[in-house]
């Protein structure tokens, strides 16, 4: 449910996460025996969808029980919460046999989730993400981090517990300022020499402990760019799961346009006044890009040229 005015891609999953129920062991089986509940599945990281006579794409729902059965145990299933009153769950298949084709034969396929997110419902969108955030912290956390033996999964797959010293570990989410640089009437993008040719965007770094949100953009805009921060707003955030972080948006005032990338985060800064801005968001610059509007740096860029932030 959208909780805000604005609503980023992977954000307003509608699901009841039900986390009350995750530790009631009978109820979770008797809901993935259920012949009214739903499973997803996930492979490689990739979501298994069926194409729309629209022309985009959506979850591909399977029986829970079958999404039980191909996971073989509560290692490689994730209890997603309730949809009204139907429970839905997910399955992580892994391994080089595309189970597409196999025993998922004729019931969609398997697709990057990059490419098909602005074909799905916003709310297909989300649901994954989730399912694709717990998996990515499933695979990286299959130890315990106290003691090194291997945990095991509960709670539905939310939390994970060593069986040799009793530690608990719950899911990450790693918080990520990302901001727009902006002074007067212009606004400033930043870019990676990694990055493809002519793409420019905000610039962003994860938050470090101790630290505030404000705190951290203007650390990274100084650190970056040089630049000094004088204000911070809010924009949005925005769930971005490669592999589990929390996108936090802001439009930053800076002190002067004076910048200085730092050639290691940044090779080159551009200014932009709003018409340019604009010309940016809809393409019109030979040459030159900023992210697709799936990312939070699109729609930061397109809130201040527009004047809606």
């Amino acid at each position: 449910m959208a909780l805000s005015f604005f609503q980023n891609t992977f954000a307003g999953n509608p699901l009841d996460r039900a986390s009350d129920r995750r530790g009631d062991a009978d109820w979770l089986a008797s809901r993935l025996a259920s012949s009214e509940s739903l499973g997803l599945a996930l492979w490689n990281g990739k979501p298994f969808v069926e194409k729309t006579k629209e022309g985009g794409v959506q979850i591909a729902y399977l029986p829970a029980k079958l999404a039980g059965e191909l996971a073989g145990g509560p290692e490689r299933l994730l209890f997603m919460g309730l949809w009204k009153e139907t429970a839905v769950f997910a399955v992580d298949l892994e391994g080089t046999s595309d189970p597409a084709l196999g025993p998922l034969q004729g019931l969609g396929e398997f697709a990057d989730l990059r490419q098909v997110a602005l074909r799905l419902p916003d709310t297909d969108a989300a649901i994954l993400a989730t399912a694709k955030s717990m998996f990515e912290w499933r695979r990286r956390h299959q130890y315990c981090a106290a003691c090194g033996q291997p945990s095991e999964p509960r709670e539905g797959g939310w939390k994970r517990q060593c069986p040799a010293c009793e530690a608990e570990h719950f899911p990450r989410t790693d918080p990520v300022v990302i901001m727009l640089a902006v002074h007067g009437d212009r606004c400033m993008v930043g870019r990676q020499e990694i990055w493809p040719k002519g793409m420019f965007s905000a610039l962003a770094g994860f938050l470090e402990p101790g630290e505030s949100i404000e705190e951290a953009c203007a650390r990274e805009l100084a650190e970056e760019a040089g630049l000094k921060t004088v204000s911070v707003r809010y924009h949005s955030t925005q769930p971005w799961p490669y592999p589990s972080s929390l996108m936090i948006g802001l439009i930053a005032e800076v002190e002067d346009e004076d910048a200085r990338p730092d050639q290691t985060e940044l090779s080159e800064v551009r200014w932009f006044s709003r018409d340019e801005a604009r010309a940016l968001i809809r393409g019109e610059i030979p040459d030159t890009f900023c992210p697709q509007p799936m990312a939070i740096a699109h729609q930061l860029i397109k809130a201040w040229a527009f004047g809606e932030s």
